[in-house]
């Protein structure tokens, strides 16, 4: 009986489950990595990306510029600072783009996943027990994309995802609370996270309006709160903000490149959602304007271009739309039923995986507002909100990892539903028969 307790204490500890759901992934690296001989080379796209050119140029002195990997410019914002300084870094130790280095920055990414597990537990514990805790928690150890990311993908993509995470839990942790460290420390996770990715951005204000509702009674402390974050929310993105404006001459907060996001994704040469193969990183004549032009006049005739298509062919446009929000919640844009005899069996199981997943966390949020409406706001303006930026411009399963902790909660909670519901049903069915049996006896 003891050693039963031990080991329930044990499998429901997440720092257990962290433990557990870093060796799994290192392991799966370690056996990705087993058949590199060579040192990873520039034009490895997962690792020579944007984010690999900047930090290389950062690590060679040239600070944050040259974002493309087929030639050198000049100053960049096309992404934002934490997770390129944090690669300039392993690069400066271990060397740009080589094989240690390439190790390290999957082993740190490894290492954000498996973190991610405790705000999972803490969002899942204080919305709905600590059964959909731990339970979302071990889900979160075996999610495909949560394994599959931190191995192959070179990207503040795992980052972004154990900060979205936290700032949720604080979140939860903050509603009705009126200490002003509790709200200065809430400012400062949120432009870390901006810093980050600022993808993360849309939910702030649902999310902050609905940890401060509960103080809205008293409304000189509620105001005193809400403009300590916000002030130390602009101090802390004060720094780059500042270097963006002594590097451009203009008012560029966090990022420059949402002209050309949106551009890929709304331009003639577009089939379903996007033109991957016009990317400058992809296509040397793009590469070579961009690079004639400087960063943000190139970002700006992209949004002029993107716009000027939008206004000109509105139906493609909802067409576009309707593809990229389909690809974002299933992986795919065609109807499923067109596609499902031409997929080999492996696609099969990741299709079905993806709506499965999406299904079952959006029912997580109808549940959790029918049940529990005070929960069930902040859950519904992540899923509503956060992806609209990616219907707008080009989807991608990678863009919308930062929301997949939310959703791995929601799905454990359905399915406790699910098996609660199926569990009330039987028993009322065993009594039923019982009783009808009793009445013939």
């Amino acid at each position: 009986m003891q050693l039963r307790k031990q080991f329930l204490r044990l499998i429901t500890s997440p720092g257990f489950i962290v433990v557990v759901a870093f060796l799994l992934r290192m392991g799966l690296l370690m056996h990705e990595f087993h058949a590199y001989q060579e040192p990873i080379v520039r034009d490895n796209l997962q690792f020579g990306a944007e984010t690999g050119s900047i930090a290389a140029s950062i690590a060679a002195g040239r600070g944050f510029s040259s974002p493309l990997r087929m030639v050198r410019t000049g100053p960049s914002a096309w992404l934002s600072p934490v997770y390129p300084y944090l690669l300039a870094g392993l690069f400066k130790l271990f060397g740009t783009y080589s094989y240690t280095s390439n190790i390290c920055i999957h082993t740190i990414d490894c290492a954000f996943t498996a973190l991610t597990c405790l705000p999972i537990f803490a969002i899942g514990k204080k919305a709905f027990g600590k059964r959909t805790g731990v339970a979302a928690a071990w889900l979160w150890v075996i999610l495909p994309t949560a394994i599959f990311y931190p191995i192959v993908w070179v990207w503040d993509t795992s980052l972004s995802g154990l900060w979205m995470a936290l700032l949720v839990a604080a979140t939860f942790e903050l509603r009705g609370c009126d200490r002003m460290r509790a709200w200065v420390g809430y400012g400062a996770l949120w432009a870390i996270g901006a810093l980050i990715n600022p993808s993360l951005l849309p939910v702030l204000p649902p999310l902050a309006l609905w940890a401060i509702w509960p103080l809205r009674h008293q409304l000189l402390r509620s105001a005193r709160l809400a403009m300590a974050s916000a002030a130390i929310f602009v101090v802390c993105l004060a720094p780059w903000t500042i270097r963006n404006y002594m590097a451009f001459h203009t008012f560029v907060p966090l990022r420059s490149n949402f002209g050309l996001e949106l551009w890929l994704g709304n331009n003639p040469d577009v089939p379903d959602t996007w033109t991957p193969q016009l990317h400058p990183n992809d296509d040397p004549v793009e590469a070579k304007k961009y690079a004639a032009m400087t960063e943000l006049p190139y970002m700006e005739e992209k949004q002029r271009e993107a716009f000027a298509f939008m206004r000109s062919h509105p139906k493609d446009t909802m067409r576009f739309f309707f593809h990229r929000f389909a690809n974002t919640w299933t992986g795919v844009w065609d109807p499923p039923s067109d596609i499902w005899g031409h997929l080999p069996t492996y696609y099969k199981f990741i299709l079905v995986s993806n709506l499965s997943f999406s299904l079952l966390s959006l029912l997580g949020v109808l549940l959790a507002y029918r049940k529990h409406s005070e929960w069930g706001i902040p859950f519904a303006s992540i899923v509503l909100i956060f992806p609209l930026v990616f219907y707008i411009t080009h989807p991608s399963q990678r863009y919308r990892f930062p929301m997949d902790p939310i959703l791995t909660v929601l799905t454990v909670y359905t399915l406790g539903c699910l098996w609660s519901w199926l569990g009330e049903h039987l028993s009322a069915g065993k009594l039923q028969t019982q009783a009808s049996a009793s009445s013939i006896g």
